[in-house]
């Protein structure tokens, strides 16, 4: 009856009364009640085999740090961590609670702990877990990702249910005790200070004897849970974030304000883009399709050729020196032709289509009439594409000039000369 929405205990007594005029009185009521309730709520003493588990939490106190520029206060969060059958601790200052504090400090305490247990038992965390539900809980990608690289298995605790986590639970209650505590009347400025603070007080507090069992959580770690830890993984964790991103009809993903391209028969569909601090991988169908050095600073784009289009990438490739050198293949006459159509104009991504059309006649005509039809054009000072076209197709390419001093080149304060497209 207790359990159902607005009855108190005060009600139930009332209607017992009602029923029984002699029957106890409401303090001798309450107390049976009282005595039944321990009956009935039994609570299971887990005892967590060597290895098997490291509990996480955040305490609920926090530690002032104080900016020494602004004065201003911020309050710094005290992460905890235990192994279960030893329970050996491991404490860490960090500024938030958020995904990437949250990670480092699974990582430190691996680190500390010099080993990974089977199972790493942790809060709902919004951070950390997606979506708490108790029988298919859903991880955030970076968590996941974390305990695939250590090859433990991560169990959060159901909701508002300490019991699930008492191992840390209880650490927790120590460390406000024995270290935030003994820090109440310290000031520190560097979230570094108050970690190397904290360092001092944890060694003691691991190598103090536990007065239930006569000896410290350290001797105890390294008796029974130190050669049951699974061994660290030759690298340490880099931490990731992971997230959706739709292709652009450039074939470019924009990830923290910059542009990075993907294959371009993505176009429209959505990747799955995992970032560091130092790489972009984007991944489609849990395959990756591209990778990326990250940039350090927004904006702009990166691109790999080989993501473009075929026609994209003939034109993104084209540079003056490269037009030129296709177009020494042919010949001195048709290079030199190539060179002056970029120079005469100011500037010579100008010429560049003009070079090519010069380029495509030899795909028509034979390369010896080309540079042919390139000289005649620059005897007479005709330097276009379509001079170049109108030549050979009324094919005085084959009947050789008068031999005449061709007209002097205008001159342009920006000629560049041939050498500085090398």
């Amino acid at each position: 009856e207790i359990k159902r929405k607005g009855v108190t205990l005060t009600l139930l007594w009332q209607e017992y009364r009602a029923g029984h005029p002699n029957g106890y009185g409401y303090t001798w009521f309450c107390d049976r009640f009282a005595a039944f309730q321990k009956c009935t709520h039994a609570s299971f003493r887990n005892r967590h085999e060597a290895g098997a588990v490291m509990q996480t939490d955040y305490a609920g106190h926090t530690v002032p740090l104080i900016d020494p520029s602004t004065g201003e206060i911020h309050q710094a969060q005290i992460f905890v961590a235990v192994l279960g059958a030893s329970s050996l601790t491991f404490v860490m200052a960090s500024l938030s609670q958020k995904l990437p504090d949250w990670i480092e400090g699974q990582v430190q305490a691996l680190g500390y702990f010099g080993g990974v247990a089977r199972a790493i038992v942790c809060d709902n965390l919004k951070a950390g877990v997606a979506k708490a539900l108790w029988f298919e809980p859903t991880l955030n990608q970076t968590f996941a990702a974390m305990a695939d690289h250590y090859d433990t298995t991560i169990l959060p605790t159901r909701s508002r249910r300490p019991r699930d986590k008492g191992k840390v639970e209880g650490a927790v209650l120590i460390v406000e005790r024995w270290i935030l505590a003994r820090l109440r009347n310290r000031r520190f400025f560097t979230l570094a200070d108050l970690n190397a603070a904290i360092a001092v007080l944890l060694e003691d507090l691991n190598d103090r004897p536990m007065r239930h069992v006569g000896r410290s959580r350290r001797a105890l770690f390294e008796e029974i849970e130190r050669s049951a830890l699974a061994p660290l993984p030759a690298a340490r964790f880099e931490y990731a974030e992971w997230k959706r991103a739709k292709v652009h009809p450039d074939y470019h993903v924009e990830v923290d304000k910059t542009f990075y391209s993907v294959p371009h028969r993505l176009i429209g569909r959505q990747v799955d883009v995992r970032l560091t601090h130092r790489v972009v991988e984007l991944f489609h169908d849990h395959q990756r399709v591209a990778s990326h050095v990250r940039r350090s600073q927004r904006r702009g784009h990166v691109t790999v050729s080989e993501h473009m289009p075929k026609a994209h990438q003939r034109y993104a490739n084209m540079t003056p020196a490269s037009l030129i050198g296709k177009a020494d293949q042919i010949g001195v006459n048709a290079a030199i032709l190539v060179e002056r159509l970029m120079r005469d104009r100011p500037h010579p991504e100008q010429g560049y289509r003009s070079a090519m059309g010069v380029l495509s006649l030899a795909r028509r005509y034979e390369r010896d009439r080309v540079e042919a039809s390139c000289e005649r054009a620059l005897i007479i000072n005709a330097v276009s594409y379509s001079s170049v076209a109108a030549i050979l197709k009324s094919g005085l390419d084959r009947i050789r000039p008068a031999t005449e001093p061709a007209r002097p080149t205008p001159a342009h304060t920006n000629i560049r000369g041939r050498g500085y497209y090398q």
